[in-house]
């Protein structure tokens, strides 16, 4: 017998495996075309999923956090990444317009009220949808919370979580000639946008491999290298939207438009050893939002797979199901 329940592999508390009854693209504008999926049942609480990255794309995976019985389940992949297209885009690629594309979604869908969920990025994503539109979120999930502030960049980028992983930091920084190593972020987004797809290849997988390598708690500190079209893909509209401060009106918006989410629902789960959004940020968040709940789970790190962060996640979405005011 496991002696906590989290020591068991997060497949074991997932939902079976689902196909999607929906597939499509659709034409958002400005030259881009998104992948949209629904799964599950289509006359159930309606879920719409964002995910990590920016730039990271969703999975057959995501769909198996939800009871197929109960919830309606939207996966989109954000401009740029996975199926949408273009690929690697970052032109007309910003949070505003991701929000304008869920607003699509929804509206294609004719969908009221949905729950919003989504970790890391796809957390940030969320909270300045609902911001954004407080009238069309009946309640959130959030894992490993980002709010896009520059000192959660400077504690990734700026060497304090490299404290923890020298060696993984010293592989990250020693592409990157001494003299830049001051501004990484700056660094990697020159390279990653130098016009020479094998160049770009080439940082897009050390800056992939940096982020993976502190993922999970498991990690040794070496994960392997990622393919080079979604390494490029992914350090590129990451590297974007953070040299741009997430195109936020300032740092620190999301807490200081808390306020337009009060009345709100939400659970955040965190993992206690996030490395890479540190639970300050998750705590911050649920000391200023009055509505939510804080599950902090001991022995877990950041990734969506680790076994204490999956079954809180399943947790939480089987207790919304259960809420009679929704």
């Amino acid at each position: 017998m496991d002696k906590y329940p989290d020591q068991k592999r997060a497949v074991h508390f997932l939902f079976p495996p689902i196909d999607p009854f929906d597939q499509r693209m659709i034409d958002v504008g400005q030259g881009h075309r998104i992948y949209v999926e629904q799964s599950g049942n289509p006359d159930g609480i309606p879920v719409v999923v964002c995910h990590g990255g920016p730039g990271g794309g969703c999975s057959p995976a995501m769909r198996r956090f939800f009871d197929p019985e109960v919830y309606r389940v939207i996966l989109f992949d954000q401009r740029g990444c996975g199926k949408s297209r273009p690929f690697a885009e970052v032109k007309d690629n910003t949070t505003w317009h991701l929000i304008k594309d869920m607003e699509q979604i929804r509206r294609l869908f004719e969908i009221d009220r949905w729950i919003v969920f989504g970790g890391s990025w796809g957390a940030t994503l969320s909270l300045v949808y609902a911001q954004t539109h407080p009238d069309r979120v009946m309640a959130m999930v959030l894992r490993g919370v980002f709010l896009m502030t520059a000192a959660e960049l400077q504690w990734f980028y700026g060497g304090d979580a490299g404290r923890f992983w020298p060696e993984a930091w010293a592989r990250f920084v020693a592409p990157i000639p001494e003299n830049e190593r001051g501004d990484l972020i700056t660094a990697y987004h020159k390279r990653l946008f130098s016009g020479d797809i094998t160049e770009e290849k080439r940082y897009g997988q050390s800056w992939s491999a940096w982020e993976n390598a502190l993922a999970s708690m498991s990690s040794n500190g070496v994960s392997g290298m990622p393919p080079g079209d979604y390494a490029r893909a992914f350090a590129r509209l990451e590297s974007h939207y953070f040299i741009n401060e997430g195109f936020l009106d300032c740092d620190g918006h999301i807490l200081a438009n808390i306020g337009r989410i009060s009345h709100i629902p939400g659970i955040i789960v965190q993992g206690r050893y996030d490395m890479i959004c540190p639970p300050t940020s998750a705590w911050r968040l649920n000391e200023l939002w009055p509505n939510s709940e804080l599950v902090m789970v001991r022995d877990a790190g950041h990734a969506l797979s680790e076994p204490g962060i999956t079954l809180e996640l399943v947790r939480a979405m089987k207790r919304i199901a259960e809420w009679s005011d929704l």
